[in-house]
């Protein structure tokens, strides 16, 4: 330090000397600023003597040598090379005229600083004061705005208090900004700065007056803070807590980021410079106001037109202005409405109706539909049985599909009117939602509001032409389909099944169960035997492509014919007895003895002869006896017996009776 050891090692020369007094002062004046700021300060005496070295170039425009002016510019700033008292004597008589030309710049030099001095001294006496100074911005950093304000050291801001909520900073090089002063100076010496301090100081007095007279003002959020949200108010930093940013608790405080809102002020503490703001208490007082004009035209039958507020499952909130009302979704639309927001959506201006107002509770039910007629007041008109017509399939359910003809007008079509085979499982194998379809009206009842709807009916019925394609008796082929208890159903084709009864399945063979014949999937023949094209029914046989063995069997017997048989089954009654292949006769117990009169235990399986003694083939039973096998009676005997039965009667007779009347014959002789 140059002027530290001027000032140790020549403590005797100020008397003498003069001019050397003046770097002693310069050097005392160069060490009051803080360590912390010395070597700022040592820059700022070189750019001070480099603009005095300007001012000292002056006097040659007046005829001043210049070669002594700048002598004196490179001495002055070297007062070491002051020497020791010994060494002035010894100095050359010709030098002292060029002393007395160097005392004159060198006063000059030591009244600027000291002067410039005291300026930069108040300037920082202005700052330490907490007053607001004006300066322009010199360049943007990551950390800091650096700002000139016209002191001997430049001041930074942090960039912080210059970006938005989008991360943007909103001050460039050249900008004059507002700051104050921060206590202590950064590492490298700048100020410590603040341009919130300054914007909320200079906007404190407009907010004073706002809380005064609670008047509104404006303020744009700039952060999501703990609890609620700062508020950006001429400057000025606000607290808007969460419960007081709208007039019921907003699940999403960061909708309101960025956005200029309008608030009152609760709360002030100059002192601390807390400032507490209130967005619902505005909100509240602007609700009452509009709900004292609505209610004072609110009635029922009234149109109003609202803003929708919210939604839930079962209707919307529209506010009236200052009053809510519920539109409930059965009264949204004259159609199905799965959702409000198939409808409307939060923030939509709609015209309702005012259905029921409760002036007490202040309830009030809306209707939308209600706006236009009803749809169903000239359906029948619209919609005659027997017209064509195209919907959109809304819904599918087990029992049939929902087609829309138009909004509020809907269409069943019940599942046995969707195809005229009987196989379809589901509606949902033919429509799907969203599907457009054609169908036919069946039938419209404006009362109930329903219209039944068929899709069959676009296609010609099969039933009806049935009996020309496949007339009575005619050999068909089909698959098998389906089995059942009763019998089973063949495809002859598409859409068209015919069943074959179980009893129908053999001549030969009693079939408890169809499975015991058909497998599901076998391909089989068959005859038709019946059609009834109104109940859609078909009756097929399987048997009936073999011979009967009952019509057989009769034309080749007759009573009084005696034939071997099995025991089947036994019952109370009788006995069950095969004659023939798929022909059973009853043997009573009555006639199961033998010649002489003893009874015969039947059992199965055993295997006797036995007599026809009774025939009916419309029943198509037959009449066996054990006992009258052994009974022989000649045909003149035989028809004797008929004689007398026929004259007297005319009824007919049998075996049975011919033999009781020739035992009675052969007693009486």
């Amino acid at each position: 330090m140059a002027f530290d050891n001027t000032q140790t090692e020549t403590p005797t020369t100020q008397p003498q000397d003069p001019a050397a007094q003046q770097p002693s002062e310069q050097s005392h004046n160069g060490h009051s600023p803080s360590e912390a700021q010395e070597h700022s300060a040592q820059n700022l005496v070189s750019s001070t003597l480099s603009d005095h070295q300007d001012v000292a170039t002056t006097p040659q425009a007046h005829g001043e040598p210049a070669p002594a002016h700048a002598e004196s510019e490179h001495e002055q700033p070297q007062p070491a090379q002051t020497e020791t008292p010994a060494a002035a004597p010894s100095s050359p008589a010709p030098a002292a005229p060029a002393k007395r030309s160097e005392k004159e710049p060198a006063e000059d030099f030591a009244s600027a600083l000291e002067s410039f001095e005291q300026e930069q001294a108040q300037a920082e006496a202005a700052l330490n004061d907490e007053q607001i100074v004006s300066g322009h911005v010199l360049k943007v950093t990551p950390q800091y705005v650096v700002v000139d304000i016209g002191y001997k050291s430049e001041g930074v801001v942090p960039v912080a208090e210059f970006t938005d909520h989008e991360g943007n900073v909103t001050v460039q090089p050249g900008d004059e900004i507002a700051v104050m002063r921060e206590p202590g100076h950064t590492e490298e010496g700048y100020i410590n700065l603040s341009h919130q301090k300054a914007q909320r100081l200079r906007a404190w007095d407009e907010i004073e007056k706002a809380y005064n007279e609670k008047a509104p003002v404006k303020g744009r959020v700039i952060d999501r803070i703990k609890g609620g949200l700062t508020v950006d108010i001429m400057g000025a930093r606000a607290f808007l807590p969460g419960s007081q940013a709208d007039l019921r608790p907003l699940r999403n405080l960061d909708g309101l980021k960025g956005h200029e809102i309008e608030v009152r002020i609760i709360k002030l503490n100059k002192k601390r410079g807390n400032i507490v703001v209130s967005r619902k208490q505005l909100l509240e007082e602007e609700q009452s106001e509009k709900r004292t004009k609505t209610l004072d035209h609110l009635e029922e039958g009234a149109i109003l037109t609202g803003a929708v507020k919210n939604l839930t499952d079962y209707g919307a909130f529209v506010d009236l202005g200052g009053i809510d009302g519920l539109l409930h979704v059965t009264d949204m639309s004259w159609g199905r409405l799965t959702h409000p927001h198939d409808l409307v959506q939060v923030g939509d201006q709609i015209q309702v109706k005012v259905l029921k107002f409760d002036r007490d509770k202040q309830r009030v039910s809306l209707g939308f539909k209600q706006l236009t007629p009803d749809p169903w007041l000239d359906a029948a008109e619209r919609y005659p049985v027997g017209a064509h017509v195209r919907g959109r399939v809304i819904s599918v359910t087990d029992y049939g599909a929902f087609i829309e003809l138009e909004q509020g007008i809907e269409g069943l079509v019940h599942v046995s009117e969707m195809t005229w085979s009987k196989r379809m499982k589901h509606p949902s194998k033919l429509v799907s939602v969203g599907n457009q379809v054609e169908a036919v009206v069946l039938n419209v009842n404006p009362t109930e509001r329903r219209i039944s709807l068929g899709l069959k009916q676009l296609e010609s019925n099969p039933w009806e032409t049935l009996h020309e394609k496949f007339p009575v008796g005619t050999v068909v082929e089909g698959k098998v389909r389906n089995l059942t208890e009763f019998g089973a159903f063949i495809e002859i084709e598409e859409g068209i099944d015919g069943l074959v009864h179980v009893s129908n399945l053999s001549w030969i063979k009693r079939v408890k169960h169809p499975s015991e014949v058909l497998k599901k999937g076998d391909k089989v023949r068959a005859i038709v035997l019946a059609i009834e094209p109104d109940q859609r029914r078909l009756s097929l046989g399987v048997k009936q492509l073999q011979p009967d063995v009952w019509e057989t069997f009769f034309d080749q017997h007759r009573v009084g014919d005696v034939i071997h048989g099995k025991v089947l089954r036994l019952a109370s009654f009788g006995a069950f007895v095969e004659i023939a292949n798929g022909v059973e006769g009853l043997c009573h117990n009555s006639e199961a003895v033998d010649s002489h009169g003893t009874p015969i235990k039947l059992e199965s399986g055993q295997e006797f002869d036995f007599k026809i003694i009774k025939m009916n083939q419309a029943e198509k039973k037959v009449g066996l006896s054990i006992r009258a096998v052994g009974e022989e009676a000649s045909r003149a005997d035989v028809e004797a017996y008929k004689a007398p039965a026929s004259s007297t009667s005319g009824a007919g007779s049998t075996i049975g009776e011919f033999m009781s009347w020739k035992r009675a014959s052969s007693e009486s002789s």
